[in-house]
């Protein structure tokens, strides 16, 4: 019941008058050129909150790089680019070597053959004729 009464008192939504066939209202012919000035405005303020941060940023990192030279510390990436490169080097014969450096010679298929070769000059011949098949 408020609604009514505030729908009947109030005039209704804004829209009506279109909705019935009303006028509409006619742009205003300065209004593509206020909307550019506003897009600039956004535009230009985005570039000086940009242009603060960078300022920001670039004093911390001073401050960061005089602690570093203070305590001796590296870099993070130059850290890990250290790491990775140690991790890239073989270490011959150690016991933490990559898994990917597996030496000439172990699991080659040339040796399970004769390896089969071999097994099968000790089996009688029908066993033989058997597996061959």
């Amino acid at each position: 019941m408020n609604f009514v009464m505030k729908a009947a008192l109030g005039g209704g939504p804004p829209d009506v008058g279109k909705m019935l066939g009303g006028e509409e209202k006619e742009e205003d012919p300065d209004a593509a050129k206020k909307e550019e000035e506003r897009q600039e405005a956004l535009r230009q303020q985005e570039e000086e909150r940009k242009a603060k941060y960078a300022k920001m940023e670039a004093e911390r990192e001073m401050m960061r790089q005089g602690i570093r030279d203070k305590y001796g510390i590296k870099k993070r990436e130059e850290a890990e680019a250290e790491a990775a490169a140690a991790a890239e080097e073989p270490a011959a014969g150690s016991l933490t070597r990559p898994k990917k450096a597996v030496p000439a010679g172990c699991g080659d298929e040339e040796e399970e053959e004769s390896i089969m070769d071999q097994v099968m000059k000790y089996l009688p011949g029908p066993l033989q004729d058997m597996l061959k098949k």
